[in-house]
């Protein structure tokens, strides 16, 4: 288990490098946030979005991709080929990273689990079915995340961002974008984090809260503080942002906004990606443990989503700048009110996912985002040579990482 656990620290690492970068580049692209900050950002908020939400991608990743019931009578066999997932898609991140390619984790791992399933099963044992839905999702997150953003830079771009009188149009929009961020993120974060606050208070005061209450209560009372604290920075600032490196106040504006979008999308990030990094290492912990393969789904210990919870923090801090550069930079011009609007529409699309155990990639998201803004901005901001690199290494990540998972799961089971 030692070796397990480090080599899943070891993915996990890898996937903070490459993936919290897809998830935070936009900021720090807009200047919205520092380097800095956004590690810091990431570092809370990641960790917070794997606890609370990283079992159900988990057990989709660890159990509907190469089914355990084929591994019944050799238990080890499964263990092995989870063990060739870890140190193929640790190394398959590694190599993109160390490129400054923003690749998918969720690739990386799915392909890799079908390349040892493979050489362990035979082919004709492969869920095809599962693969395919996956398959599907990781198109349609791009074009879902793209339509969100442009829709989203539409309205901002012709309702605020207009040069007749922007900052008072901006003041009559700030209830609305309150609204839009708080209530997407409550409607999908809140609503579960209410129901053990609301178990709280029936056990051990005696009130009967329902759990929706709770959650509408803490959306609308964000709603207004957001909205206050918003009105106060416009009518405080006299077309300037001072001692910032964004001189336009209503920028300056969107830029705390997408300080917000960015814990949105930091969040989300850590509630779907942390499956990537640790249904491995969860599937192994079962095995060694029962002596059994997880038929009826895995119960995650605590202890796996934490390791994974610290080795994505560490993967962002030592080596995220790399690809941070690629999403923030080398795509469009991010602007914070470009950079809002494309967060925003990747942390919705990712939370729904994480809430339906789906395994979306968040570089998807984010680039499909992008690119979304890009196209109602001008088509000829977007750098397309910058896009066709990384669909290149979209594309051949689920071959590659199958064939290195393959090679070294035979390896390891000679040994």
């Amino acid at each position: 288990m030692i070796i397990a656990s480090l080599l899943s620290f070891y993915l996990a690492f890898n996937l903070g490098a490459n993936d919290i970068a897809n998830a935070m580049g936009t900021s720090v692209g807009s200047k919205a946030v520092t380097l800095k900050q956004a590690m810091i950002i990431a570092g809370v908020l990641e960790f917070a979005g794997a606890v609370l939400f990283g079992g159900g991608v988990t057990e989709t990743l660890g159990t509907k991709i190469a089914h355990p019931e084929l591994f019944i009578t050799t238990p080890r066999t499964l263990l092995l080929g989870m063990m060739a997932v870890l140190i193929s898609s640790g190394l398959w991140l590694q190599l993109a990273t160390a490129l400054s390619l923003p690749v998918s984790s969720s690739h990386a791992v799915v392909g890799a689990i079908a390349g040892f399933t493979w050489v362990a099963t035979g082919v004709d044992n492969l869920d095809w079915q599962a693969i395919r839905a996956i398959t599907l999702i990781w198109v349609f997150t791009p074009i879902m995340s793209a339509t969100i953003a442009g829709i989203f830079y539409s309205i901002i771009q012709n309702y605020i961002l207009s040069p007749t009188n922007s900052q008072q149009r901006l003041q009559e929009w700030i209830p609305w974008l309150s609204v839009i961020v708080l209530s997407i993120f409550g409607a999908i974060v809140l609503v579960p984090l209410a129901e053990p606050i609301a178990r709280f208070f029936n056990q051990q005061v005696g009130l009967q809260i329902p759990p929706h209450s709770i959650a509408i209560f803490t959306i609308v009372l964000g709603i207004i503080v957001l909205t206050i604290y918003s009105w106060k920075q416009v009518e405080n600032t006299t077309g300037q942002i001072s001692a910032s490196p964004i001189h336009n106040c209503i920028e300056g504006l969107f830029a705390k906004f997408q300080l917000l979008s960015a814990c949105f999308v930091a969040f989300a990030h850590g509630a779907n990606d942390i499956g990537n990094a640790i249904a491995p290492l969860a599937v192994i912990s079962y095995i060694d443990q029962t002596q059994t393969v997880p038929i009826h789904g895995i119960t995650i210990p605590g202890w796996v989503i934490i390791l994974g919870g610290v080795g994505i923090v560490s993967g962002l801090g030592i080596w995220g700048r790399k690809v941070i550069t690629t999403i923030g930079q080398h795509i469009i011009p991010l602007q914070p009110s470009a950079g809002f609007c494309a967060e925003l529409a990747t942390a919705t699309t990712v939370l729904l996912a994480s809430r339906l155990g789906l395994p979306v990639s968040t570089s998807h998201g984010i680039v499909g985002s992008i690119i979304g803004v890009g196209l109602v901005q001008s088509p000829s901001l977007i750098n397309f040579s910058t896009i066709r690199g990384i669909t290149a290494a979209w594309l051949i990540t689920v071959p590659v990482s199958a064939f290195i998972s393959a090679l070294i799961f035979i390896i390891i089971r000679i040994i």
